[in-house]
């Protein structure tokens, strides 16, 4: 089955659920443009996550998602908040969902875990997830260490549910791509965002905008909790201090509330400016209509003829 066709969305193209980026109103908009808008609950507590869900339903009549880190210490509130609000589709990270996916398939949600690793796909599919969400170390905030051509296709063989691929996607070629790896759908970010109607800074959308293909830093890989942003003061310093063995607590604060402090305030000197590496061939803001409809004419300038997807509802 087509992903579009199992979420009832139109175009294969998901939002990723970006943490103090994806709100209720921003995953409207995508929805509304034909692809999957997903709010992200990284950040939040269970009173706003329910509020933002209530305002996405408010603005769109299409389906929609939230995405759920599931080291949230709400985590538990938010998988009953799902549920009761009836969203259609649950993405989760950082965590295993198993101990929600029966109560959630229950209600009827679409379950799509985030997964680095084939063992990690192949426990998912076991637990009775729909899909699954490939995502190669390319993409921003918290990475594994497979990029997405090489994980992409080892989880496609590995799996019979539908796989995701993210991660280094900003346009039609990266979307072909996706296909030819066995991907059924995208999910994006760093694409997203640069638009109109992400609430995001406007010094925040400009960085990426400006950004070349070397401007992705990671940082923490020596604390085991790698995180890709684009270079500034913040990862000069990180780095410096990581190469030099500081302690973990001592890196974990420099970097406490750096995403919100970039995000909404517009420091992205010092805040935590995630991105992916596909930041260099973003460099034009738009509207999520445009930027679905452009990505839907790429894509079917190279493997239209293919039927990989449908693109009419």
């Amino acid at each position: 089955m087509k992903l579009n066709e199992l979420l009832n969305i139109k175009y294969p193209i998901i939002q990723g659920g970006m943490a103090n980026i994806a709100t209720g109103a921003f995953a409207a908009s995508v929805s509304n443009a034909g692809g999957l808008g997903l709010i992200g609950a990284g950040g939040m507590n269970a009173k706003m996550l329910k509020a933002e869900i209530q305002a996405c339903k408010k603005l769109t009549n299409q389906p929609f998602g939230v995405n759920i880190m599931l080291l949230n210490p709400d985590a538990k509130e938010m998988a009953q908040i799902v549920i009761d609000e009836h969203v259609p589709v649950v993405t989760t990270g950082a965590g295993n969902p198993g101990v929600y996916i029966k109560m959630w398939k229950e209600a009827g949600i679409k379950v799509i875990p985030v997964v680095a690793s084939v063992a990690l796909a192949r426990r998912m599919e076991r637990c009775g997830a729909d899909a699954v969400v490939a995502e190669g170390c390319e993409s921003g905030g918290h990475i594994g260490e497979n990029t997405t051509m090489v994980l992409v296709p080892q989880i496609v063989d590995a799996v019979k549910i539908p796989v995701i691929a993210a991660g280094g996607i900003a346009d039609g070629r990266g979307i072909a791509a996706a296909f030819m790896l066995g991907a059924k759908a995208v999910q994006m970010g760093t694409a997203f965002v640069v638009t109109e109607e992400a609430q995001v800074h406007q010094n925040y959308k400009d960085k990426i905008l400006k950004a070349s293909d070397i401007d992705t830093r990671v940082t923490g890989r020596t604390t085991g909790h790698p995180v890709r942003a684009l270079r500034n003061e913040m990862t000069k310093k990180y780095l410096k201090m990581e190469q030099e063995g500081a302690p973990f607590e001592e890196l974990e604060l420099m970097t406490l509330g750096g995403l919100r402090k970039a995000v909404v305030d517009g420091d992205v000197k010092t805040g935590s400016v995630m991105s992916g590496q596909i930041a260099g061939l973003v460099n034009e803001q738009m509207s999520c209509q445009a930027l679905i409809q452009k990505l839907v004419r790429e894509t079917d300038a190279l493997i239209g003829t293919l039927n990989l997807y449908e693109t009419e509802a």
